[in-house]
């Protein structure tokens, strides 16, 4: 039986926020109106399906993830553990990958890791947590935390798609770590949801924005 899917939860007092904060967002906002991203609350099987999707397409990683549900149920620190590497390999994983996985699921299971702790961290110690993990670095940290954990107040440095979003917001030709932290100043305790509506401008979804990064220099 398909699970019902879920959305990253938040309401009218993130947005009004957010646009009383930032006028020029809050019209590409209104714009926009309402997103429905699907999140992972399954910590470890979203840390899993990040690595799978590593420099792969999306549509390969779907196939490569179904394939992993129908060969051992659920993806479980325990499931990954018990499985040889060639069985993960057959459903299409590389040997880096197998490699990041089984490393994940063994210091899960250690106890070195606890997924089901890491609620009660800061942001900035979860995101140490899971990017000292193989195959995870500070922007996958970053997206699990935002789309598996829901975390209200993440924007990611590291993500070209917010780059080039605060650039066509406000109409900057590059956006440097002074103007990054800034935004994230004037965004927080709501990151998380200006993240998804920066991601929505910088894909095209408000007519006549554009980018105003010189050619060649885009970040």
């Amino acid at each position: 039986m398909e699970r019902e899917p879920r959305y990253f939860e938040y309401g009218e007092a993130e947005v009004a926020y957010l646009a009383a904060r930032d006028p020029r967002l809050g019209e590409a906002m209104a714009v926009i109106g309402r997103i429905e991203r699907e999140v992972h609350p399954d910590l470890f099987a979203a840390l899993v399906n990040c690595i799978v999707g590593q420099q792969i397409a999306t549509k390969a990683q779907t196939t490569i993830w179904n394939r992993m549900l129908e060969r051992f149920g659920e993806v479980t620190p325990e499931a990954m553990a018990a499985c040889s590497d060639d069985e993960l390999q057959q459903v299409g994983i590389s040997f880096r990958k197998v490699g990041y996985i089984k490393g994940a699921a063994a210091r899960v299971l250690s106890g070195e890791v606890d997924l089901e702790g890491l609620a009660e961290l800061s942001d900035d110690e979860v995101c140490r947590t899971l990017s000292a993990l193989p195959g995870i670095g500070v922007w996958t940290a970053e997206m699990l935390m935002t789309f598996s954990m829901q975390r209200p107040n993440i924007l990611s440095w590291g993500d070209l798609a917010i780059h080039r979003g605060l650039r066509m917001v406000h109409h900057h030709r590059r956006i440097t770590p002074e103007l990054f932290a800034k935004y994230r100043r004037r965004y927080t305790p709501y990151g998380s949801v200006a993240s998804l509506y920066l991601w929505e401008v910088a894909g095209g979804a408000v007519p006549g924005m554009k980018d105003w990064a010189p050619k060649g220099g885009k970040k």
